[in-house]
């Protein structure tokens, strides 16, 4: 363990709603709720004012909208999160050269590997306070939570007892203290179904965890688990903050309001969803061996088809015609609520192919999962189709999306139905502005790019592009 609070750990408060707030000026100080809109949908992040009304991520969307009608429901606008993230995790590369990203709105930071050098609780706190006062400036309004502490658990623990948009500092040799009585499962891989076999031994704080014996714990959790969480409960973490994670595999999956039976739209998103994965493939200087292919029945169960190939590709074309043969192997008629994308087995160099791949015999490496699997708990806004090949069950003018009219200006869409859009005209800098209606199809009107207001490169397919986002977002 650290003998200094050299630690950081920052999560950016409500940070998707907190970017459509910042670039919506109407919505400021009203309930935003970003995430999945349809009846699968799933709320990703809702902004403090929503939460009063105790709608939380992971909450599906429609209990959302019962518990908060007036709010604000967007499906949001990954490229700008992803551009304001960049911002902040250059400014914590500033700090130091070990900064670990954990997702789009959270980091570690290592303050030891940089130039700080007085650990002091005073000049912790001011360089803390300092980073939120910059990272406001340059994000144009958008607040964190930091937390510092000896080591990477108790760092977070310290954000979360900063929210929102807070400091706090965890004086080495107080560890103990300030974790005794919060809930147990506070402790990282404490859910619910090890929360439940762990009330059974009377626990409910972390201290009840330290009153337990070694082997009460692992005998109730298993060795692995049990370690794990008895050392947490005893603040012992000496992970390291590590500055680059290597990718295991990139996919891209998408969830559909309605079950889709059509071989011709199943075959479309196959193609879109390869593209990206594609490109993020060439952007990462990597290529792929292994193909995936991952559909989920109506009743929850997955079936992964995969294909290894003899060479490695980073070509859409390739990717795109192994994830359809994939699918010839399974039968379409009950329909898929959702379909995924993939790629793994990493190489840096290309490989020629020696022999034609043999996707008819992917089935040998065919997995079927029956459990119910929940849709993901903090789900990335995708983006929209190609206009060329949108399904029908993707719509263009998503509420919240960036639009532009030839005439009125930039704006977003206020609502759509009917064969209308409704858009408000406004940006971060002018203020409330005023709601339109156009025909659907008015050649004035168009979808933005979406660049972030900065003017930094938007990228419109970043790695975590259509994937869950690890954690709750805060």
């Amino acid at each position: 363990m650290r003998s200094a609070a050299s630690i950081l750990h920052l999560d950016l408060d409500a940070f998707f709603a907190a970017v459509e707030q910042r670039d919506k000026p109407s919505l400021r100080g009203r309930p935003v709720v970003v995430g999945g809109i349809g009846q699968r949908g799933v709320v990703s992040t809702a902004s403090y004012e929503a939460r009063v009304f105790g709608v939380h991520s992971a909450m599906p969307t429609h209990e959302a909208r019962r518990l908060c009608p007036n709010a604000a429901f967007l499906a949001g606008r990954f490229r700008a999160y992803r551009a304001s993230s960049a911002i902040v995790m250059g400014l914590l590369r500033e700090l130091s050269p070990l900064v670990e990203p954990l997702s789009l709105d959270e980091a570690f930071v290592d303050l030891a590997a940089g130039e700080t050098t007085d650990f002091s609780p005073d000049a912790v706190r001011a360089l803390a306070e300092d980073l939120r006062a910059r990272l406001q400036e340059r994000t144009g309004g958008l607040t964190a939570s930091v937390g510092v502490a000896s080591s990477k658990f108790m760092a977070k623990v310290a954000s979360e007892l900063a929210k929102p948009d807070g400091v706090h500092i965890v004086a080495p040799g107080t560890e103990l203290e300030t974790i005794a009585d919060l809930p147990a499962r506070t402790i990282p891989g404490v859910g619910p179904a090890t929360m439940e076999r762990l009330s059974r031994l009377g626990v409910r704080t972390v201290a009840d965890i330290r009153g337990l014996s070694h082997g009460e714990v692992v005998r109730e959790l298993g060795r692995a688990q049990g370690e794990w969480v008895r050392d947490l409960a005893f603040a012992r973490d000496d992970r390291p903050v590590v500055a680059e994670r290597e990718a295991k595999s990139i996919s891209v999956e998408d969830t559909f309001e309605t079950d889709l039976t059509d071989r011709a739209e199943l075959d479309a998103i196959i193609e879109r969803d390869a593209r990206i994965v594609a490109e993020r493939l060439a952007r990462s200087g990597l290529f792929a061996r292994t193909v995936t292919l991952k559909a989920k029945r109506p009743d929850f169960t997955i079936l992964s088809r995969s294909l290894t190939l003899s060479g490695a590709t980073d070509r859409a074309e390739t990717i795109s015609r192994i994830a359809r043969g994939l699918l010839d192997a399974v039968p379409i008629e009950s329909g898929f609520r959702l379909l995924g994308v993939g790629v793994a087995n990493f190489t840096e160099a290309a490989q020629e192919e020696l022999f034609e791949p043999d996707v008819a015999g992917a089935a040998l490496h065919a997995t079927v999962d029956t459990s119910e699997v929940p849709e993901p708990a903090n789900p990335t806004p995708t983006r929209d189709a190609d206009a060329s090949i949108r399904p029908r069950w993707r719509p263009s003018f998503l509420p919240g999306a960036d639009v532009v009219h030839d005439e009125h200006g930039p704006g977003w869409v206020w609502g759509a139905g009917l064969g209308r859009v409704t858009v408000r005209f406004e940006t971060a800098e002018t203020g409330p502005g005023p709601v339109r209606t156009f025909r659907l199809e008015d050649p004035a009107l168009h979808l933005a790019d979406a660049a972030p207001s900065d003017g930094s490169p938007a990228d419109p397919s970043g790695p975590g592009w259509a994937q869950s986002v690890p954690g709750e977002e805060s």
